[in-house]
């Protein structure tokens, strides 16, 4: 699930709506990042690193003040790997500069904010978004290449039916999916509704997890990756 979710009365929006949103004056303490540098200079990161941008979706609350954004990509001759990079940003104090990556990831605007990796920045003083940017990305893809070859183990471990069954009992146990939903997620694994999952496989049994997670509420599906990202070594 690669996903920007509003559901608090927020907006989508296009990048250059963003340049009409007035920021506030900084402090001595606090310095407000403009909403649209923020989005320009992920999307520009990511597009001079070579990743091709597939979906763009941005949200803004009504009044302004918080920014919400979702990327999904793909690593040069890699259209296998998809990444996905959220941010979000508040002229509020409400909310620090965030950045989340991974596979899959949740942003929305009752603030679930989610993936493998997640870095923070507060609105001090000494925030220098233009070094920001770039060092997570640094960051970031050391984290992707780590993934990537997580990803490459789940597909090469192949399961059987009662070990899936075990696992998908498992997820139930530790709370990353409700007790309701092992049937569901059991079924998707034995008969997965996109093809490139037929394989009975660790990573097709944890597509199979994501499939049924789409149906939940951000807050229930935050916590479900979180969990699904402990049990599959994939945090």
């Amino acid at each position: 699930m690669n996903e920007l979710m509003l559901h608090c009365g927020s907006d989508y929006v296009s990048k250059n709506e963003l340049r009409t949103v007035l920021t506030p004056t900084a402090t001595r303490t606090w310095h407000p990042v403009p909403h649209y540098d923020v989005a320009e200079l992920v999307i520009g990161e990511a597009s001079t690193r070579g990743y091709r941008i597939v979906d763009e979706k941005i949200g803004l609350n009504p009044c302004g003040t918080k920014m919400f954004g979702v990327l999904r990509f793909h690593p040069e001759g890699r259209p296998d790997m998809a990444r996905c990079l959220g941010f979000r940003n508040s002229h509020d104090k409400s909310l620090a500069l965030g950045l989340t990556v991974g596979f899959s990831v949740l942003v929305c605007d009752n603030l679930c904010f989610g993936g493998e990796t997640t870095i923070h920045r507060k609105h001090t003083s000494g925030i220098e978004i233009d070094r920001l940017v770039p060092q997570a990305f640094d960051a970031l893809d050391i984290q992707y290449e780590v993934l990537e070859e997580r990803v490459c183990d789940l597909k090469r471990d192949m399961l059987s039916i009662d070990d899936a069954r075990v696992i998908t009992v498992k997820a139930a146990e530790v709370k990353a999916i409700p007790s309701c939903d092992i049937l569901p997620v059991f079924q998707e694994f034995k008969e997965p509704r996109h093809e490139e999952f037929g394989e009975p496989t660790r990573w097709g049994l944890y597509n199979a997890f994501t499939e049924t997670a789409k149906k939940y509420s951000p807050a229930r599906a935050d916590k479900c990756y979180r969990g699904l990202a402990k049990m599959f070594r994939m945090d």
